[in-house]
């Protein structure tokens, strides 16, 4: 009964102070019947009003007369206030009391109120910036409040989380600074360290403390994609206070474990990259990747193998957090075996992105370096198992950094697990790529020192005689009987480009052409003479220009000959590209015309298994083909203008479609030979490009299209590579009169795989080049059926 009047009691008392504020004009009535409100809210024994009056209050009237504050907000009665009482009775309400109620009333005035809402933003302010947030949290740590329902409670944080939302979305542009994500979620990460702090004295002090609402407001803010700005607030701190203290790390393994389950992800990711090392992820979470099946989901299988846009540190975080701790380092044996398998999975291998498979291999390297003695003895037959299968499969690739990747942790592994004292060792260059994968395994130690040249008995060499060098090789045929390879190769190069034509009529009588350009694409680096592969390379595209026929018919010839090694393979493909670009070069009728080769051209770098350079060119060709609207005058289209190519380019062309489906014993091109295949189709591709304008354009490409169709769906990306920059080359040099024509039954399947391919391809590359030949075949068809239409129109 007595609860029963008290609440009787309460409740009246709040009646009549709304009456009193609605109805009188009396300044010193309202101020004394605010002052009577805030009586409720006062804390101590001289407050004139009871505690349990004042804890029924707040359970049950705190919250109304907020919201009729905020009806009132326009009211006379409170136009009456100066400014100084107006922020004491007025404001002072909604920085007492239970901060939950506050803070709902107030977001939920800033969404529904259309004027005087500068009023109520600036409260807002004030409750955040007077640590109301913290006292929030602590209430919930304390389970002091009233019990809320889970609806009212997923509001709260709903509130909490997306204050920097709802601010801006109603009070752009003249939003605060301080409700932005960058100053709010820092703020939020301080209230929270604030409560975590009090929860450990408290449990020092004997009092029980829950955290399920922190690490509920921790899961929902990373959840929404802020972790980055809270726990960057949040994790140095953590990480400190729980370098010495038992009560913290309790703490802060008890907020991870009550992290619900669908935002148990988030706030690991984010963690994972603000901690500074696996120690402190260790001293934070625990061994929370023991009892939490999610968490241990997240760190040993989607943070080292579904994703991988983070970086090595992660990495080196989370291997090392397993490695710390005897009970994580089953785990740590079960990431070894599943990123082993998937490094050595050929499928993975030819269909994963680059990046992805970088990332794994880094994740394998830790891993082993990781491992003890004698867990590595454990696991050295799967390991060697996995060395062999994988190193296959990425030595097969025709990817240079795949290839390269492979050798790398081929090396490493061996040398990890020191099978009979042998080490695998491979020639590749050494990037920064590979750098950082050899540091994964090296540790840094100061190299052994150098021997000391004084203690080195000098070689008497007083009495050597200087040898006169031969005079150089006068004629083609001398280079051919000389011993000085150097020679061989400087020499016909400046001569066939000094003058062409006289080189030409005696030489190809003589057929020295072929002859030399049979011995450079045999010859071997007997002597490591600088630059060779680019001396050589450089004397047969002089060859080839000099004489494009025979020698051109000499090298397609032997493209599919017997007793070739791939690399040979691919240097007539190189030669016989370059070749092609210089003859397409046009023609300058000022130059001398015995002058048949640009006698500036240099000696080229040596390409080596890098083709992107031919992709270059035709790039180039499809931003040309671009429109733009821009103001002013304009740059007419370039013209059309005769080359030494395009008499030529069937030669180039038409025999390399000859053999590709007859297999041999040393070379297979529609087998296993992806390298050659992808290197093949982009040569045509350039060939195809470079025949623009050619009599024989339309031939080459309706011939290039069936060749490329029956490979569209190639399991290399590097084919599909190829396919696709030959199916650019097509629509851009093929005349759209003749695609119009020529392929009227193929465009509907073209166009269908080119949309499949732009949509779902798994490489980057194959999906933009997609997008490219969409783009020219639309525009080429368009062209066309606006010509008809222009010529049905003429009379």
């Amino acid at each position: 009964m007595e609860s029963l009047a008290l609440n009787t009691e309460v409740r009246l008392a709040v009646a009549q102070c709304f009456r009193t504020l609605t109805t009188s004009t009396d300044t010193k009535d309202i101020i004394t019947t605010l002052q009577t409100l805030h009586s409720y809210l006062d804390e101590g024994p001289e407050g004139r009003t009871t505690s349990v009056q004042r804890a029924e209050f707040r359970r049950s009237h705190f919250t109304r007369t907020l919201q009729f504050l905020v009806s009132n907000i326009q009211a006379d009665w409170l136009r009456s206030l100066t400014a100084a009482q107006r922020t004491e009775l007025w404001d002072g309400l909604f920085l007492k009391g239970p901060p939950e109620q506050a803070l709902l009333v107030l977001m939920e005035g800033i969404g529904e109120l259309s004027t005087n809402l500068d009023r109520l933003v600036s409260i807002t302010e004030k409750f955040l910036q007077s640590g109301r947030l913290a006292e929030l949290l602590w209430s919930y740590c304390l389970e002091t409040g009233p019990s809320d329902s889970p609806q009212l409670r997923e509001t709260l944080l709903g509130r909490i989380v997306a204050l920097p939302d709802l601010a801006a979305n109603r009070l752009h542009p003249k939003n605060k600074p301080l409700f932005l994500p960058q100053q709010y979620h820092p703020l939020l990460a301080t209230a929270m360290l604030t409560a975590l702090e009090r929860t450990c004295q408290a449990l020092k002090d004997g009092t029980d403390c829950s955290l399920t609402f922190v690490a509920q407001t921790l899961g929902k803010v990373c959840i929404q994609g802020h972790s980055g700005l809270v726990l960057a607030v949040m994790a140095p701190r953590l990480s400190a206070c729980t370098r010495s203290d038992m009560v913290w790390q309790r703490v802060c393994w008890k907020l991870l474990e009550n992290v619900p389950q669908q935002w148990m992800e988030s706030v690991l990711t984010g963690l994972v990259q603000a901690v500074s090392g696996p120690e402190a992820l260790g001293r934070i979470i625990g061994n929370l990747v023991l009892t939490n099946k999610k968490a241990q989901f997240v760190i040993t299988h989607k943070l080292l193998l579904l994703q991988y846009k983070y970086e090595t540190q992660v990495l080196r975080i989370v291997l090392g957090y397993l490695a710390a701790d005897r009970e994580r380092r089953p785990l740590l044996i079960q990431v070894l075996r599943s990123v082993s398998q998937a490094w050595a999975n050929p499928s993975a291998v030819k269909h994963t992105p680059l990046e992805q498979q970088l990332y794994v291999s880094k994740a394998l390297l830790l891993s082993v370096s990781l491992l003890r003695d004698s867990e590595l003895q454990e696991l050295r037959s799967e390991l060697l198992q996995c060395l062999l299968g994988g190193m296959q499969s990425h030595l097969d690739s025709s990817v240079v950094r795949i290839r390269r990747m492979g050798m790398v942790v081929g090396e490493c592994l061996s040398s990890r697990m020191d099978i009979n004292n042998t080490k695998l060792k491979f020639e590749y260059d050494q990037d920064e790529e590979s750098q950082e994968l050899l540091s994964l395994m090296t540790p840094i130690a100061g190299g052994e020192p150098e021997a000391d040249d004084d203690e080195l008995t000098p070689y008497d060499m007083s009495g050597d005689q200087e040898i006169m060098e031969a005079p150089p090789p006068r004629y083609l045929r001398d280079c051919l009987e000389s011993m000085a390879p150097e020679i061989t190769f400087i020499l016909p190069y400046r001569s066939l480009r000094k003058n062409v034509f006289a080189t030409r009529e005696v030489h190809s009588f003589l057929k020295l052409h072929f002859k030399l350009t049979k011995v450079l694409l045999h010859m071997e680096d007997k002597y490591s003479i600088n630059s060779f592969l680019s001396l050589r390379q450089a004397t047969m595209v002089a060859l080839t220009v000099t004489d494009s026929i025979p020698v051109t018919q000499y090298l397609t010839t032997e493209f599919y000959s017997l007793n070739y090694s791939l690399r040979q393979r691919l240097d007539i493909l190189e030669v016989l590209a370059l070749a092609a670009q210089e003859l397409s070069k046009p023609i300058n009728e000022k130059r001398n015309p015995s002058m048949g080769i640009d006698a500036s051209t240099d000696l080229t770098l040596y390409p080596g298994d890098n083709p992107v350079h031919w992709r270059q060119v035709v790039e180039k060709r499809i931003q040309s083909k671009t429109k733009r609207l821009r103001k002013g005058a304009t740059q007419p289209p370039a013209e059309a203008t005769p080359n030494r190519y395009a008499p030529v380019a069937g030669h180039f062309f038409f025999p390399l479609l000859s053999n590709y489906d007859k297999p041999q014993v040393t070379f297979d091109l529609l087998g296993g030979d992806h390298l050659v295949l992808g290197r093949l189709i982009h040569t045509l591709g350039l060939f195809m490009h470079l025949a623009i304008n050619a009599p024989i354009a339309a031939q080459m490409g309706c011939a290039l299209l069936d060749f490329v169709w029956a490979v569209r769906y190639h399991v290399d990306q590097m084919v599909r590579r190829g396919v696709l920059f030959a199916v650019c080359s097509v629509f851009l040099s093929m005349p759209s009169q003749n695609l119009l024509v020529d392929l009227s039954d193929q465009l509907f399947e073209t166009r269908k795989w080119l949309a499949d391919v732009a949509e779902g391809d798994p490489d980057a590359d194959c999906r933009n080049l997609a997008v490219q030949s969409l783009v020219l075949l639309d525009k080429s068809l368009k062209k066309q059926l606006q010509d008809q239409q222009a010529l049905s129109m003429e009379p």
